[in-house]
């Protein structure tokens, strides 16, 4: 789940990074005209407008946004599946559409309906979501030959629009119903006082990533309960002290409170990506003081980091409580940024106005170190935090220089180098280095050197997936240590790959006697979580070892725990037999096979002792991955003369 919801933050910053822009252009439209909003200077109008493009469209935004950003294979139709996502319910249960379902006139319908617009963040993040999942379930699907023109990419919209239809019609009788109850809240605790307006803070900036809280602000803001802040303030009419206070307590957390937050998110990024983040926190720090426009800066840590988010959700509930408490008022008619403070200081009303500017301050620091502590108590992934997702621009290789030498080089310089690495060992597929500290190991420099992954055992231990290849790079990392010249053998000649124009080999074979699982299942996250590819295991009940596929033994490891091999088609085979018995040196292992040698689909390549694995502490698992899966079309493991229990056809859906 966490990893999800990091993602899911990460997919968002590409809509959140047009919203600074966007606040500024209305802030500024606004400042212009702020009686009028566009209707008495056209310069005004038009900035309004043009900020309007983003700020009235942020449901369309964030479905896209996700679409793009959430699918495990990025591709633009994903794009196209979230904007058909987002249109199908705008489509079925707008105002009209559903008088039209239910035969009343428009007027007559839930006053609910009419937020189902393309404002709608919840309706937007709820479309992008199920369009990335479909798109990663059925982008790969081959229909009939009859109707093979809709396979694939094809394929995911019309299965999309399906869906969000089912998801629309449990709307149609969900939404009015959460709608009047948001309604329902709002008004019961409006005899609460300063506590009822804290309680409104609270639940404001809680509703916000479901777009909900307009339903709450129309209790206290206007004319649905009898309140109507906004329009009273604005008039000038009410109750001097307490007209204005359901607003007053947001220009402390918009004006001060979040752009200190912002610096925080900053100070607390890694040094390499100091830069964007700071480029987007000061945009959105912008935004937040002068226009109080404040989606940029949540957005961009409300799910890489939600509990910072609630915290912020109940200071902005507390400065509330504060300013109701002692009666500082102030109003909006845009928002609680710098612009609509300065007009509202001119309303007679407002009561003691600049005693939110005192208290504005003390929340800057509180926001400062209270978002300080909390990243780095609880190493909550804010903006910058993160570790390489594929976004960093990888060096520029020499290209006269191994490529085994130049990944050496730059994953020995970000584990530290010399004063930090002590070791250097290798397994079939990882690189297992013992280092002085692994807080000391720029992880985001060694992932952007391509490397599937890596993974940090304890303070002093890390290993770093390569690939099959991984002993070509561990050789030029120990001569690089040892101060040696970095120069590596060249690597044993492949063999010609064979492009696939037609069917692959399909069917495979369980390689021992046993359970047959996923490679899900495999207590080795390098192998559970595919960074080396997809595949199967087995768990074994005999010691006989067969070959999965036919194919020719490209390498075998020198512990003989694990070998390649290659098929006549081009698919890579990695057969890994057993979890962490290289450190066995071989013993309990016997091979019939050697490199270069043909084997046949079936064909008895080894013996294992399992009771000495077993002995040894390590777990006998015979893992079986295809490093190269995006040539592989569907696999079915077959048992042959392997009688595997279990069996479970279709390990592979690719």
């Amino acid at each position: 789940m966490k990893e999800y919801m990091q993602r899911m933050g990460r997919s968002l910053m590409l809509p959140v990074a047009t919203l600074p822009v966007a606040g500024l252009l209305m802030g500024i439209g606004y400042m212009i005209d702020p009686n009028g909003w566009g209707g008495d200077n056209l310069i005004a109008a038009y900035l309004l407008k043009a900020g309007g493009t983003i700020l009235d469209n942020l449901g369309i935004l964030f479905a896209v946004g996700l679409a793009i950003g959430m699918p495990k294979k990025k591709d633009g139709a994903s794009a196209m599946a979230g904007l058909v996502a987002f249109l199908t319910p705008l489509s079925l249960i707008n105002t009209n559409s559903v008088a039209m379902f239910t035969k009343v006139a428009p007027e007559k319908v839930d006053v609910a309906f009419s937020y189902i617009n393309n404002k709608n963040v919840f309706v937007g993040i709820l479309a992008g979501l199920v369009a990335a999942a479909l798109y990663d379930r059925f982008c790969e699907v081959k229909l009939p030959m009859a109707l093979s023109f809709f396979s694939g990419k094809r394929l995911v919209p019309i299965v999309t629009v399906l869906s969000m239809s089912i998801i629309s019609l449990g709307l149609l009788f969900i939404w009015p119903t959460i709608y009047n109850a948001l309604t329902a809240f709002g008004k019961s605790i409006i005899s609460l006082g300063a506590v009822g307006a804290g309680l409104f803070g609270f639940a404001n900036r809680m509703l916000i990533p479901t777009g909900l809280h307009h339903a709450l602000n129309n209790v206290f803001w206007f004319d649905l309960a009898g309140i109507n802040d906004i329009g009273n303030f604005w008039s000038s009419t009410g109750t001097k002290g307490q007209t204005g206070m359901y607003m007053a307590g947001f220009f402390p957390i918009m004006m001060f409170g979040l752009p200190a937050g912002a610096y925080a998110i900053y100070k607390n990024s890694r040094p390499e990506k100091k830069a964007a983040t700071g480029s987007l926190m000061m945009a959105a720090a912008v935004a937040s003081f002068f226009t109080g426009v404040t989606e940029p800066l949540e957005f961009s840590f409300m799910f890489v980091a939600w509990p910072l988010y609630v915290v912020h959700a109940v200071l902005t509930g507390i400065s509330m409580f504060i300013s109701a408490f002692f009666h500082w008022t102030a109003g909006f008619n845009f928002s609680a940024g710098l612009v609509d403070f300065v007009l509202s200081l001119r309303v007679p009303i407002a009561n003691k106005p600049y005693m939110l500017i005192l208290q504005g301050l003390v929340f800057a620091v509180i926001y400062y170190v209270v978002f300080t502590f909390m990243i780095k108590k609880f190493n909550l992934l804010t903006p910058g935090r993160e570790e390489g997702v594929g976004e960093e621009t990888p060096d520029v290789d020499d290209p006269a220089e191994d490529k085994f030498v130049a990944m050496a080089r730059k994953i020995y310089t970000a584990l530290g180098g010399k004063e930090n690495v002590d070791t250097i060992d290798n397994c079939t597929t990882r690189l297992r280095l013992q280092v002085k500290d692994t807080n000391n190991v720029d992880q985001a420099k060694i992932k952007a050197t391509g490397v599937p992954g890596l993974k940090v055992i304890d303070g002093t231990n890390i290993q770093v997936i390569v690939g099959t290849e991984v002993q070509f790079v561990a050789d030029a990392m120990n001569r690089i240590h040892s101060g040696a010249p970095a120069v590596v053998a060249a690597p044993v000649e492949k063999i010609e790959e064979v492009v696939v124009t037609g069917p692959v080999e399909r069917d495979i074979y369980a390689v021992a006697d046993g359970k047959l699982v996923s490679i899900t299942e495999v207590s080795d996250d390098v192998f559970s979580q595919k960074m080396m590819g997809d595949g199967y295991a087995v768990l074994p009940t005999k010691g006989e070892i067969f070959t999965p596929i036919s194919g020719t033994i490209t390498n075998i490891f020198p512990t003989k725990h694990a070998m390649g091999i290659l098929t006549d088609t081009g698919i890579e085979v990695l057969l890994h037999m057993g979890l962490d018995t290289v450190s066995l040196k071989g013993e309990p292992f016997e091979l019939f096979v050697e490199e270069g040698q043909k084997v046949s689909r079936g064909q008895l390549i080894a013996k294992v002792d399992l009771e000495a694995i077993k002995k040894a502490g390590r777990k006998t698992d015979m893992i079986v991955v295809f490093t190269n899966a995006d040539k592989v079309e569907k696999l079915t493991v077959k048992t042959g003369n392997v009688q595997a229990n279990d069996v479970a056809g279709n390990v592979l859906n690719k």
